[in-house]
């Protein structure tokens, strides 16, 4: 645990939080600005400061949490959709530097856009990048 990160008081219930879920590695808390209603955070309760810091064991347990919490979030909230997303780096989004995934309950009428405008790389490109990829 970090002493001046926020996730690590939050996942180890040092600031109160809305908890949904807890096990001895994570806790999943309702976000307190929700992007739609039921809007959590999976937060390890060691400090990582992104996904690369991430030991390959935790990565794999919160993956399986994602799913988990995923279906039954859908279930009782009755989603019509879900997103999970994970940002690394403030360019990609990312505003506190502690890993968590957000789980994101979807409904038609909750006005979120979540998403990227497509890009139209030529098959070249794509041949080129995968080999540079490949090495």
């Amino acid at each position: 645990m970090k002493d001046d990160c926020i996730f690590c008081k939050l996942a180890n219930g040092i600031i109160p939080t809305n908890s949904i879920y807890e096990d001895d590695e994570f806790n999943v808390i309702l976000d307190a600005g929700p992007a739609t209603r039921g809007h959590a955070l999976i937060i390890p309760k060691e400090h990582y400061a992104n996904i690369y810091e991430l030991p390959d064991e935790t990565a794999a347990h919160a993956l399986v949490l994602a799913k988990k919490m995923a279906a039954h979030m859908t279930d009782k909230l009755h989603a019509e959709g879900f997103n999970i997303v994970q940002n690394n780096g403030e360019l990609a989004g990312q505003t506190v530097f502690h890993f968590h995934m957000h789980l994101i309950p979807r409904y038609s009428d909750d006005g979120q856009k979540i998403g990227w405008k497509p890009g139209s790389p030529s098959d070249e490109d794509q041949k080129k990048l995968a080999e540079e990829l490949r090495k």
